[in-house]
């Protein structure tokens, strides 16, 4: 399945939608390190076994087929999903083990302290430092498999131009045709009030903040409804 679909899954299976959002961003990205961890070692796949990562929470942490995530987790973690955790000269994301501090105790977060923290007015990294230690920091990959290209550092909005505002552009008229309610603008490179409502129209289809404004979550939207339309219109 798919990397997002996958962390959305188990951070609503092992947390409360219900907790802070400090708590959630801690424990999405702590869950993202941990998978990536995973994937990137190759931890089992070096033991002879022919998966990933597993959905036992003895080993691993707590993936349910078919269930539903939240929305404000969906939001977490379509804000931050190209992160994970680092420490300074270590190259692979960091083995963030992690419990749920009531009924298991670890050498890692407890997820009912990371709530508690929160609600003291720890912000995200801080709960990460509290546990990791203070070298512990967010990382970003550079870049995504699958993406056209690469967040670009910076919200898009009113005034921005350049390359970056035209391949968004580009992509918006893609997807135009296959949701025609986007209207169809020019790819000039340049954002002005036409592109905003075409960014508007498309968060709306898409269940984002109608804000006008290609941010982090909108880029990587876009992106990925790019990819999807211009799958489907290719011969088989």
């Amino acid at each position: 399945m798919k990397y997002r679909d996958y962390i959305k899954n188990v951070v609503s299976s092992e947390i409360y939608a219900t907790w802070s959002e400090s708590a959630i961003y801690a424990n999405t990205l702590v869950i993202m390190s941990f998978t990536l961890n995973r994937v990137y070692t190759e931890w089992y796949r070096n033991q002879g076994y022919n998966f990933t990562i597993t959905s036992s929470t003895a080993y691993d942490q707590k993936w349910m087929r078919g269930r539903n995530s939240y929305e404000n987790i969906d939001r977490v973690v379509d804000s931050i999903f190209a992160n994970y955790l680092s420490r300074p000269g270590v190259r692979q994301p960091i083995f963030t083990s992690y419990c749920d501090g009531r009924r298991v105790t670890c050498n890692g977060l407890s997820q009912w302290g990371s709530k508690y923290l929160s609600e003291e007015g720890y912000s995200p990294i801080e709960i990460i430092r509290y546990y990791y230690g203070s070298d512990m920091y967010i990382n970003t990959a550079q870049s995504i498999s699958g993406v056209p290209s690469s967040w670009p550092g910076y919200n898009l909005t009113i005034g921005s131009s350049g390359d970056k505002v035209r391949q968004m552009q580009q992509q918006l008229n893609r997807i135009a045709q296959n949701y025609p309610a986007i209207p169809t603008i020019a790819a000039d490179g340049i954002f002005g009030p036409a592109t905003a409502n075409a960014v508007r129209a498309f968060q709306g289809i898409f269940n984002l903040p109608q804000s006008g404004i290609v941010d982090y979550p909108t880029w990587y939207s876009i992106s990925n409804i790019y990819v999807g339309v211009s799958r489907i219109s290719e011969p088989n």
